[in-house]
């Protein structure tokens, strides 16, 4: 149970940070060159360093305008440094690294949310949306916008064109939410317009203004994206033998207005998707699985219970909504086919809404040698939330899933009272299946003070709780509190950066165990001004599993290294006394983990995660040891061109076999905006009992038991 606290990062703006937004008649060219219409935008200067000296002039000098057509909004952004110093790398949307800069649009004034508009010295772009008071990030939008970045002697410039059909704003407003950010890797600074304060990070709510000189957006139009799709696919079905299925689908988006989007998308196909990592379970509980696919990550932030914090993690509400269970895997391996889906979303005034339809088909499958199936079903979701108390929320959402025997599913309340430095989060649900049900709850409070950081959470899920058809929560019958806290100490010059040292203590209920585990928490947070750091956290109790008291004692360590940016790494683990539920037995256990990647050449990536699970005996020696990496390169010749390829690999000491392996290749290209070919290919091996033709069990081997390969078009019709 590791408990982490990582230091969030933001500030006070100025309210002297004012840009007037000025009127042309012409289109701007997009392409690096300062045109002559720029010499009547107004101009942002005076940018502050937020990191690595929090608060120091910038070393290098940014300027950043801004204008407007009738139809887009304009953007330049010069940079000043030495050529030499410029990284350029190649990358794809929303991957990329070296030299970059941003702009950041609070288009609905509500000081919560904003769109970020990112482009490198090499033209790569970026886009996501900040939410929560820029406490967290959906890198899931993907709008249709333009840029160019173009390298001088001098430095670099960065020109990009937002369409106003492209993004969503208030047509009554007279002003936006304004600021711009410049990364500079070779000197590990972060520049702001906007001062931010040090333990509070950057901050929506205090970004500077916009201001409408003779103009405010208006933009009329169909406002439509429609994309076919094109598939082919190439399943193994046996030694030489393949299954061919061509194939079709489309994905449709539709704004009626500034505040409202629709999505469908009928048939999809997800080829560009990775298989699962590697997850090595000793826990009573299932394992959870980040979603994907692209239909359910857009728009996803709507769905989600306020005050997830994605510096922290330290508040954890309830998974009400987990969209792997749509379309899901089946205990053989085969899949529940999406047959449709569908999406609104969008907000009036202080309120956000959003709905979700799902269709899945039935399916057959084989579970321990006996036909199943699985039932057609119908999912449903439905999202309100309202803004209160400047930028706090408060909403509802229901979730459900309609078969022909059954009706499940969960109403939740749940909402986030914010100020710039803490913010306290609650959640109440109630779930359902047919007319039984259960309530669950999940509360807390996180502070980050200049000189104190303090963290309050608990959470209780009732006996009967089950939405395990349309939600994550495995963990019934359970309760948990958790306070930490202490002192912390900023340096304002010198190599060492902060320090955090916290003690507090956790209570654990299991009502399967009719016990509470009770221990008590001491860690360490250091953080370096070249980007590395490590933390440490000791844990010691009493606990109880499986009629079993013992002594409980754990610890967590982690470190971190960001110091060049052609390379980072990580690494970390735990060693603790646990039951084992694999084994059914108490014994010592330990993980460990490390990742690496190194920006070989500037069109080149290589790294790898590796992994260590060693499980102890009653007797304290060592039972077994999993081993499992994940070696990939990524090759991107050109920016929105890249050929990926991973290797997935588990090894166990006590058989010295490699029990399983799945490698995929991933070849995709955005040739135009939102616009992508993509061709993959995925095999997986494993030891798997396998049989002949006439049905006698094989001698164990390595062999396939999944192989496909996937050419798909997705083209954008915008209109």
């Amino acid at each position: 149970m590791a408990l982490v606290f990582a230091c969030a990062t933001l500030a006070l703006a100025d309210s002297s940070k004012v840009l007037k937004l000025k009127k042309v008649t012409s289109d701007i060219v997009v392409d690096g060159i300062i045109d002559p219409a720029w010499s009547v935008a107004d101009s942002a200067t005076g940018f502050y360093q937020y990191q690595p000296f929090h608060g120091r002039e910038p070393s290098r000098r940014t300027v950043a305008r801004v204008l407007t057509t009738e139809k887009a909004l304009y953007c330049l952004i010069v940079c000043y440094d030495k050529k030499e110093n410029i990284q350029q790398n190649t990358g794809k949307l929303d991957d990329f690294g070296g030299d970059v800069v941003s702009i950041m649009l609070d288009t609905f004034g509500d000081k919560r949310t904003a769109y970020k508009f990112a482009v490198t010295a090499a033209g790569v772009r970026a886009d996501c949306r900040l939410l929560d008071d820029a406490r967290n990030r959906d890198y899931s939008f993907d709008g249709v916008w333009f840029s160019d970045a173009k390298v001088y002697d001098w430095g670099f410039v960065v020109e990009m064109e937002i369409p106003y059909r492209s993004i969503q704003y208030d047509e009554r407003l007279t002003e936006w939410g304004l600021d711009f950010d410049r990364w500079v890797p070779a000197l590990n600074e972060d520049l702001y317009w906007n001062p931010y304060e040090e333990n509070e990070g950057q901050r929506v709510s205090k970004f500077g203004r916009l201001v409408f000189e003779d103009f405010r957006p208006s933009i009329k139009g169909m406002n439509l994206e429609i994309y076919p799709v094109a598939i082919s696919k190439a399943t193994y079905l046996r030694e030489g033998i393949y299954k061919g299925e061509p194939d079709a689908g489309i994905d449709i988006f539709y704004n009626p207005s500034q505040s409202l989007t629709f999505q469908l998308t009928g048939n999809p196909d997800f080829a560009q998707i990775e298989a699962d990592p590697f997850r090595f379970n000793i826990s009573r509980y299932e394992v959870y699985f980040n979603e994907r696919r692209p239909f359910f990550t857009q728009g996803a932030e709507v769905f989600m219970p306020s005050g997830r914090e994605r510096n922290s993690g330290f508040y954890r509400p309830l998974e009400l909504f987990y969209s792997r269970r749509i379309g899901k895997k089946l205990p053989d391996g085969s899949e529940v086919p999406l047959l449709l889906g569908t999406k609104a979303f969008g907000r009036l005034q202080e309120w956000e809404y959003g709905g979700f339809l799902a269709m899945t088909g039935e399916k057959d499958y084989n579970l321990n040698g006996t036909r199943q199936t699985e039932q057609q079903a119908y999912f449903g979701s439905a999202r309100v939330k309202k803004q209160i108390l400047g930028n706090s929320s408060v909403g509802m959402l229901f979730v459900g899933k309609h078969t022909k025997d059954y009706d499940t599913g969960v109403l939740d309340i749940d909402g986030a009272f914010r100020a710039s430095d803490w913010q306290l989060s609650y959640q109440v649900a109630r779930s359902f299946m047919n007319s039984d049900g259960d309530f669950a709850g999940s509360v807390g409070m996180l502070m980050f003070k200049e000189s104190m950081i303090l963290g309050v959470r608990g959470r209780y899920i009732g006996d009967n709780f089950d939405v395990n058809q349309v939600g994550f929560v495995p963990w019934r019958g359970t309760g948990e509190l958790t306070a930490l806290g202490g002192p912390r100490w900023y340096f304002n010059e010198g190599y060492l950066k902060q320090i955090f040292f916290y003690i507090g203590g956790v209570l654990n209920y299991e009502r399967v165990d009719g016990y509470t585990d009770h221990m008590w928490a001491l860690g360490l947070n250091m953080q370096f001004r070249n980007n590395w750091g490590y933390e440490i956290t000791f844990i010691r109790g009493r606990s109880k599993d499986l009629d079993v008291k013992y002594s409980s004692w754990e610890l967590d360590y982690s470190t971190w290294f960001n110091v060049h940016p052609e390379w980072r790494a990580g690494a970390g683990g735990s060693i603790l006394k646990t039951y084992n539920f694999s084994r059914n037995y108490l014994a010592p256990y330990s993980s460990t983990w490390a990742e690496f990647s190194w920006h070989a050449l500037k069109v080149l990536d290589v790294g790898t995660s590796l992994n260590m699970f060693v499980e102890g005996n009653p007797d304290n020696k060592i039972e077994d040891i999993t081993y499992n990496a994940r070696p990939f390169f990524s090759l991107t010749p050109l920016n929105d061109l890249n050929i990926r390829v991973y290797l997935d690999n588990v090894y166990v000491r006590s058989t010295k076999q490699v029990h399983q392996v799945i490698f995929g290749l991933l070849f995709s290209y955005s040739f135009l905006p939102k616009s992508w070919i993509y061709l993959a290919i995925n095999e997986i091996r494993d030891r798997s009992p396998e049989y002949d033709s006439t049905g006698l069990l094989l001698p164990n081997r390595l062999h396939v038991t999944d192989r496909a390969s996937v050419l798909k078009l997705k083209y954008l019709y915008y209109f």
